[in-house]
Order: C-alpha cells, then sequence, then structure tokens
C-alpha cells in the first residue's frame, strides 16, 4: 500500500473518533461550569393569578354571647330556646354567667329571689302563676367607676307561657284599658294568653262582630297580642278578645280605641296674654297651651322678667283629653302663669319652654306696663 494512502485513512479515522467523543467545534464558546445545558423550548405559558383569600365578613356588628342557662331536675343545665312552655305552679331558676348581673322580668318582684354569686347572677321564681308569663332577660353590666351600662353583646333572653286552665289570658291590673290610635305608628291591643297553643280572636262591642285579622293591616302575636299595622280613625271603638281552648271559651277585658289627631313630634305649642298691656297694680295671666297625643307628657318651663329679682308668681299646669269629633282625640296641656300687682319689673316678655320625649318648643307673649 503506497504511504499517501494510508496516512489520509489515519487523518479520516482521527476526525471520525473526535466527532465520537463529542468534542466541542472550535468556533462553538465553551459552556460555563453550572450553566444549563438544556436548550429551553418555546412554550406560552398561562400566567397563574394568584388565589385571593376569602373576604372577611364587613358585618361590624358584634356577636352577641348568650349568658343564661335554665337549672332543670337534678342538676342538669341547659340554654333556654327562645320560648319556653311551662305549667302553672311549677318553680324556676334562671342562670346568667357574670359577677353583676342585671334582671329584666314580668314577675311580682315579692315572689321572685334575685341573688348575685360570684360567677353568675341567679333568679328563682317558686309557685308560678299565669301572671308570670312574659319575657325573663338578664344583661352583664360593664362598670367604670360608679358608671355601669349593659353590655349588649352578653345577655340572655327566653319568653316563657304558664299556662293554667282558669287563666287564658294573662291577668291585668284593671278592667278596662285606653289603646291609642297614632296614625303613625302601630297600635297593640295587648290580649296575650298563658299558652301558644290558645285560639284567639278580636272582636268589637257594637256593633257586635269578630274583627278580621287579615295578617297584613291587623295580625296576632303570640307575644303581644293584636297589632294593628296602620291604625286609621275607622278602627276607634271598644274591642275584647276570646280565647279558646280546654273546653268553655274566656272573654279579655275591654280596650277603648282613641284615635289620636295631632301626629308625634315636639310639642305644637301656642301662647296668649290676659292683656299686652298693663298698667301698675293690675294682674296679669299667659296661658301657654299644647294640643299633643293623649298619652305623651309635656313640662313646662317659664322664663319672665321679674324672675332674676324673685318676683313671686303663680304657676298652675293641668292636661285633660278632649273628643275632636270623628273619633279624634286630643290631650290639651296647659300652664299658666299670673303676676298679681303688676309693676314696672314685670314688663317684657313671658317665655313659655314645652317639652316632652320628641323634644322642646319655645314660644313668648311680650307685656307692657304703661
Amino acid at each position: 500500500m503506497k504511504p499517501w494512502l494510508l496516512l489520509l485513512g489515519l487523518l479520516l479515522f482521527h476526525q471520525t473518533l473526535q466527532n465520537a467523543i463529542g468534542q466541542p467545534s472550535k468556533n462553538k464558546r465553551p459552556k460555563e461550569p453550572g450553566e444549563n445545558r438544556i436548550k429551553p423550548a418555546n412554550k406560552k405559558v398561562k400566567p397563574k393569578t394568584p388565589k385571593l383569600k376569602e373576604r372577611e365578613s364587613t358585618d361590624a356588628s358584634p356577636k352577641i354571647h348568650s349568658i343564661m342557662t335554665q337549672v332543670m331536675d337534678k342538676g342538669r343545665f341547659q340554654k333556654p330556646a327562645a320560648t319556653l312552655s311551662l305549667s302553672a305552679g311549677q318553680n324556676l331558676e334562671l342562670r346568667c354567667k357574670g359577677n353583676k348581673i342585671v334582671w329584666s322580668h314580668p314577675s311580682d318582684h315579692n315572689r321572685v329571689s334575685i341573688r348575685q354569686h360570684d360567677r353568675y347572677g341567679q333568679l328563682i321564681l317558686a309557685n308560678a302563676t299565669a301572671a308570670d308569663t312574659g319575657q325573663y332577660s338578664c344583661w352583664l353590666l360593664q362598670c367604670s367607676g360608679y358608671n355601669c351600662k349593659k353590655d349588649e353583646t352578653k345577655t340572655g333572653s327566653t319568653y316563657i307561657f304558664f299556662a293554667d286552665k282558669g287563666e287564658l289570658f294573662v291577668p291585668s291590673a284593671s278592667y278596662f284599658e285606653v289603646v291609642y290610635l297614632n296614625p303613625d305608628k302601630p297600635a297593640v291591643v295587648p290580649c296575650r294568653v298563658t299558652s301558644p297553643s290558645v285560639k284567639v280572636s278580636l272582636h268589637q262591642e257594637f256593633p257586635a262582630e269578630e274583627i278580621q285579622v287579615d295578617g297584613t293591616n291587623i295580625i296576632y302575636d303570640v307575644k303581644k297580642g293584636f297589632i294593628y299595622k296602620h291604625p286609621t280613625s275607622d278602627h276607634k271603638g271598644v274591642v275584647y278578645c276570646r280565647a279558646e281552648s280546654w273546653g268553655a271559651p274566656q272573654i279579655s277585658i275591654k280596650y277603648q280605641l282613641l284615635y289620636v289627631e295631632v301626629p308625634s313630634g315636639p310639642p305644637s305649642t301656642t301662647i296668649k296674654a290676659s292683656s299686652s298691656t298693663a298698667e301698675g297694680g293690675d294682674d296679669i295671666s299667659v296661658l301657654c297651651t299644647v294640643l299633643g297625643e293623649p298619652d305623651v307628657e309635656v313640662e313646662f318651663n317659664w322664663i319672665y322678667p321679674g324672675q332674676k329679682y324673685e318676683r313671686p308668681v303663680v304657676i298652675q299646669d293641668a292636661w285633660r283629653l278632649i273628643d275632636r269629633g270623628i273619633g279624634h282625640t286630643t290631650r290639651i296641656s296647659e300652664s299658666l302663669i299670673t303676676v298679681e300687682d303688676f309693676e314696672t319689673i314685670d314688663g317684657g316678655n313671658y317665655i313659655c319652654i314645652a317639652q316632652n320625649l320628641r323634644g322642646q318648643t319655645t314660644v313668648a307673649a311680650y307685656v307692657e306696663l304703661i
């Protein structure tokens, strides 16, 4: 074999061997140690949306924790339901957790024992009667020094019926009650019963007939009685309730429904002097009058010229109910200030301030000395 052919064969073999072991080509940059040798693929990756935490409730109203328990037989305890049905003659024991508990209940205070222990308040009612039917509530008192207030988040409440076959209606202190019908608020005929199973109907005395309870304008609430949602003058008159259970029906006391002409609000006040002028030695009177709701009391206060000199005056307050026709009933409240032997220091403005639970009104009358 010729020498040059042998040399060519050796060169080709050397090149093939270099390719087989992956020797890098001279024109490529050698990779740095640790550099990724895998070429990334050109894939489109869908961006991930970060998971949002569930939104916390925006209700800022505080949670109410019931602190009331009912003591059962043999030392057992249970949380009382919203309403309980017991029998007249039974004993009742309620406890409310806390070191300073205040109670509200319908029972006669002479028959109820209320005690405060280290960790709870205790209410005990022995030999319950139909008259004890009603709402029993407790609150924890929060005190700062001498100032205390109810903690409305730590309270307990239950409405308890004490069933009595002889008393289907919760007894009333009187045989006749007045219910005022106000055009801008519901009115309640309080025919409360001693058992939720008692069937109750509403009747008017004249003409004698049953009043239809439609569930819209007139509804029945077993804890309150018959509720007139939108009272009108057509509802005025005398009504009573009839209850049926365990045989013979029973009749409630009577209720006089009076329609109120004056809408609720601050006192509607007028003022008038017996005379706008006076001579020395005269007697002068100034009358302040308020027309209002029959069951809303009015308080009067006077500011008068001789007040700073401690001038003696006579002030008389009075009120009465009047029928303004077509069943409209109004309360007239009056305050009369009288000045005897009028003199120089008595001349000026007589200011009447009339106030009720809904606000106050100020009026004035000027009396001049001539």
